[in-house]
């Protein structure tokens, strides 16, 4: 009976530590953790769902694009974005730490055609925006970036899909789900996913994923897709294609 209350009087003792270091990014706290990156992950999980399919013949990215009235116009933002002409993404989370992190990608992707005359590895893109990232975690001043990235696209290698976290840490999936139903969409994807999916197979089972945990009807407007295919070309898909997409699955 001691050793248990020594233990649970321990286990108190550090989640009162860990709220006194929750205000600092560069100190670890007293269980190892930095806090405020798990701050970071909790503002990703509220956020919209965005997952992504790779295919032996391309990419596909999804994504919830909620909008907080009615009356804003859906055409003057997007959460599907083009880096370079083969390669895209999107996110879940804080839209502003995103769009930054979309101008750096484009910053880096254009430093290397600008020096090397030919379009940046996937692979070396994710790895310089993870290192964007990490910096964020360890600088005094500064906080996490509040979003996470599914990045998608094609190079000499195939194609490849690559999420970032706030952490830094980046990983390649073969399919992959971020944002507030992350656990269903994976759960899904687990059950459906197949190694020799081609590209129009993955987009209707991004679709039928995305459905799983949707709040409302799925519209051309309220859902945003992004492809890339076997030419290489990463584009983000009109609404008409999306409502196309849509009448077949749904």
């Amino acid at each position: 009976k001691r050793q248990v209350s020594t233990q649970s009087t321990w286990g108190v003792r550090v989640q009162a530590m860990d709220s006194t270091y929750s205000f600092s990014l560069t100190t670890f706290s007293p269980a190892g953790k930095l806090v405020q990156i798990e701050h970071a992950l909790a503002a990703v999980s509220a956020g919209s769902t965005a997952l992504a399919i790779k295919a032996t013949n391309g990419v596909v990215l999804a994504t919830e694009k909620k909008m907080a009235s009615v009356l804003m116009d859906p055409s003057s933002w997007s959460k599907v974005s083009v880096v370079d002409e083969h390669v895209g993404l999107t996110y879940s989370g804080m839209g502003p730490d995103a769009r930054l992190l979309l101008s750096k990608a484009r910053k880096i992707a254009q430093q290397y055609r600008s020096q090397y005359g030919e379009k940046i590895p996937i692979g070396q893109l994710n790895r310089q925006l993870a290192g964007v990232m990490q910096e964020f975690t360890q600088a005094s001043g500064c906080r996490p970036f509040g979003c996470s990235l599914l990045v998608a696209g094609k190079d000499h290698t195939g194609p490849h899909l690559f999420q970032v976290d706030p952490s830094g840490s980046y990983f390649a999936w073969k399919a992959a789900a971020i944002g507030k139903n992350m656990v269903n969409a994976r759960t899904f994807l687990e059950r459906r996913y197949t190694t020799d999916v081609e590209l129009e197979d993955a987009i209707h089972t991004a679709l039928l994923t995305l459905k799983e945990g949707f709040d409302g009807k799925m519209t051309s407007e309220n859902v945003e897709l992004g492809i890339v295919d076997d030419t290489g070309t990463f584009r983000v898909l009109t609404p008409a294609e999306v409502k196309d997409y849509l009448e077949e699955v749904l």
